[in-house]
């Protein structure tokens, strides 16, 4: 069929569906005229309002990383085994949630669920903000709290997976990556900001509390700062994103992707990038402090978060150069190496270790950790689509109705993968907590060597089942 006909026969599209706050019934990514002349646009609105409505949402879900710390200096008579438990417990409920926001998100469209999404934090804040007023607060409460605050964590999934209808395949890696990487700052921004933010006056709502040494702080400020910003965003989301039609997708359709061996292969491979990632950036503050305390844990704790964030974007690009799955590997051949870095310049009997070794190695675990973020999720479409439409000739309504069920199943995937990798947040600490340091990063350095393997076997060797 020519050119002329394709473009005779294609229906007619109102404009007025393309505009902010409208369900879009029509969306042809992959079509060079559509995307350039409308879709490009639309997509790139929709794209930079979900990434700060993101990473304001990662801040909601790591706030505790930081007041969990504060806690005891002002009265409150939590144990370190109760502390712990605080920073742990958002990362339980936010891989939970994740996995519902999955497949939520899809059913009820971008524009809407991400208002949802983002106005619902503001109660965990408030009551977060009141609760650490009063050093008789019980623990109960505070567990209910982070609890809360873990659905934060959930919306990378949601977001994540609607973002991906709007791109060509082309653009996906690079999209899911800004998208990504960006929401993922919100990690570094509560680590260098909630420091900063408690100890302001100005900017307190109701009264400070004493520490030991007279000085006063107002934890409330680490919670009621962002309240505001999220009605901001939920608005801006409400009025300025759109529904895609096309990604409406009932769970009856998404569901397969429990049978897809892929789907459980790149769920191996993102808990191995994005579950380090989140993992050591809740576990590295508490490395530091016990490991070498003569470091403070304020001015370094943040910047390896934003390196793995930013990374993740130009994870993104170069996989959609390169190839995903020859970045992945890479980024676990770049992990493993780090980690055994990391071992190398820690203490060890009169040895004091190295902290900036341990410091810079750490820092590029977490660049490759950023980088094979990116890549993963470059990968998951394209392994999917090149499977659904293996055989089909473009322009039939196979091949139509083979990529449409690629798109689902790709976006279910990638909001899967995303929600078991969360439970790093949970799980690497533990590991520190239960384990010699020294044996959990040994431990690490195996789990990238099978990753590695997977990658290679199934996605980069020559004659790889689905190549990415």
């Amino acid at each position: 069929m020519s050119t002329a006909t394709k473009e005779a026969q294609r229906p007619v599209a109102d404009p007025a569906q393309y505009r902010p706050g409208r369900t879009i019934t029509q969306w042809t990514p992959e079509d060079p005229s559509f995307w350039r002349s409308t879709g490009k646009k639309v997509a790139t609105r929709n794209l930079w309002i979900a990434v700060p409505a993101l990473l304001v949402a990662f801040v909601v879900w790591q706030v505790w990383s930081i007041t969990a710390t504060n806690l005891k200096d002002v009265g409150f008579g939590f144990s370190q085994s109760q502390l712990f438990w605080l920073t742990a417990v958002p990362g339980v409920t936010g891989g939970t949630a994740r996995i519902v926001y999955t497949f939520v998100g899809p059913m009820i469209g971008q524009r809407r669920f991400t208002a949802i999404s983002t106005v619902v934090l503001i109660v965990p804040l408030l009551w977060l903000g009141f609760a650490v007023q009063d050093p008789g607060t019980p623990y109960g409460t505070m567990i209910a709290i982070a609890a809360l605050c873990g659905i934060g964590g959930a919306n990378f999934s949601s977001s994540l997976a609607n973002i991906g209808f709007f791109y060509p395949k082309q653009e996906k890696g690079n999209a899911t990556g800004i998208n990504g990487g960006l929401g993922n700052l919100g990690v570094s921004v509560v680590q260098l900001l909630t420091p900063i933010l408690i100890t302001s006056s100005v900017l307190a709502v109701g009264a400070g509390q004493k520490k030991a040494d007279g000085s006063e702080v107002y934890l409330q400020n680490a919670a009621f700062v962002w309240v505001p910003v999220l009605i901001v965003l939920a608005a801006v989301a409400w009025f300025g994103q759109n529904d895609l039609k096309v990604a409406s997708t009932p769970f009856s359709q998404q569901k397969v992707i429990f049978k897809r061996k892929h789907n459980w292969l790149m769920t191996w491979l993102y808990v191995g990038t994005f579950g380090s990632f989140i993992g050591f950036a809740a576990a590295l503050p508490l490395l530091i402090k016990t490991t070498f305390p003569a470091h403070s844990v304020a001015t370094y704790a943040w910047m390896g978060p934003a390196l793995g964030a930013l990374a993740r974007w130009a994870g993104g690009r170069v996989a959609d150069r390169l190839g995903g799955a020859r970045v992945t590997i890479l980024s676990f051949v770049g992990m493993a190496l780090s980690l055994i870095g990391v071992i190398t310049f820690l203490p060890a009997g009169s040895d004091q270790g190295s902290f900036h070794g341990f410091f810079l190695c750490f820092l590029a675990a977490f660049f490759f950790s950023g980088i094979g973020n990116g890549s993963t999720f470059r990968q998951i479409p394209v392994i999917f689509r090149s499977q659904h439409l293996k055989g089909l000739t473009e322009g039939t309504p196979a091949y139509a109705a083979a990529l449409k069920q690629a798109e689902i199943e790709s976006g279910a995937v990638t909001g899967f993968t995303a929600a078991i990798a969360a439970y790093g947040f949970f799980f690497i600490p533990a590991m520190f907590a239960n384990f010699a340091v020294t044996s959990a990063m040994w431990g690490f350095v195996a789990f990238y060597a099978s990753c590695t393997v997977v990658a290679w076997w199934f996605y980069a060797r020559p004659g790889a089942e689905a190549p990415s």
